[in-house]
């Protein structure tokens, strides 16, 4: 029997194993699966998120415009329309009973590190391949669902309701069933070597902005 090769996704992965494991087993997520994480810490995650969010829509635009076929730019709009309405309610939701008013959301500023992480995708997606564009988002996508399905599987239920959406929106099968797509897709690519080494500088420089953001989300709300 011939034997089975690493794809694209699983080398890149194992090739940086240490960062993604700081990434998924970060301080800020056994703090959010237990529901030890001090509230104000989370607020000040979730507005930077949301700040970020503005720059994963034109991620996915981008990626979408220079998708190779129909099929791929639909499965790419649908995830766009979930993002849209499912999680943005989530944050809207949540700042209404946080107290936290629209205009102080949609006014918050970017930390640095959100502002560097969305400038270096909508940059890369603007200027290079499908295949790079693409790890742009396989890589955040991939390492929430990791860190998120660890936790559901190791029952973590906290109890603040927030909380446990946000674990649950990164761990159901929905989710998972389009980050398997995603992995598929780039790993399915057509690329040289060339493409395929600035993909893999792709998705490290994202895996470091993921470990950055956890802890560099600004300051708190006032």
């Amino acid at each position: 029997m011939a034997q089975r090769h690493p794809s694209l996704t699983e080398t890149l992965r194992q090739r940086h194993a240490g960062l993604w494991e700081e990434m998924v087993t970060h301080p800020f997520v056994q703090g959010l699966g237990s529901g030890d994480l001090p509230l104000e810490r989370f607020q000040r995650y979730f507005l930077q998120d949301f700040v970020f969010i503005r720059d994963l829509v034109k991620l996915v635009s981008l990626i979408t415009a220079k998708a190779p076929d129909l099929d791929t730019a639909r499965r790419l709009t649908r995830f766009l329309g979930d993002l849209l309405t499912g999680e943005e309610t989530l944050f809207r939701d949540a700042f209404r009973d946080w107290g936290i008013s629209e205009t102080e959301y949609l006014n918050v500023e970017a930390a640095p590190v959100t502002r560097a992480f969305g400038d270096f995708m909508v940059r890369t997606a603007y200027q290079g391949s499908f295949p790079e564009a693409l790890a742009c988002l396989a890589v955040p996508e991939w390492t929430y669902l990791d860190w998120a399905t660890r936790l559901a599987r190791a029952g973590g239920v906290p109890e603040n309701p927030v909380y446990r959406a946000w674990i649950e929106i990164h761990s159901n099968e929905g989710f998972t069933d389009f980050v398997t797509w995603l992995r598929e897709r780039l790993d399915a690519a057509p690329m040289d070597e060339a493409t395929r080494d600035r993909v893999g500088d792709v998705f490290l420089t994202c895996l470091r902005y993921e470990i950055q953001f956890w802890g560099g989300a600004g300051p708190a709300p006032t």
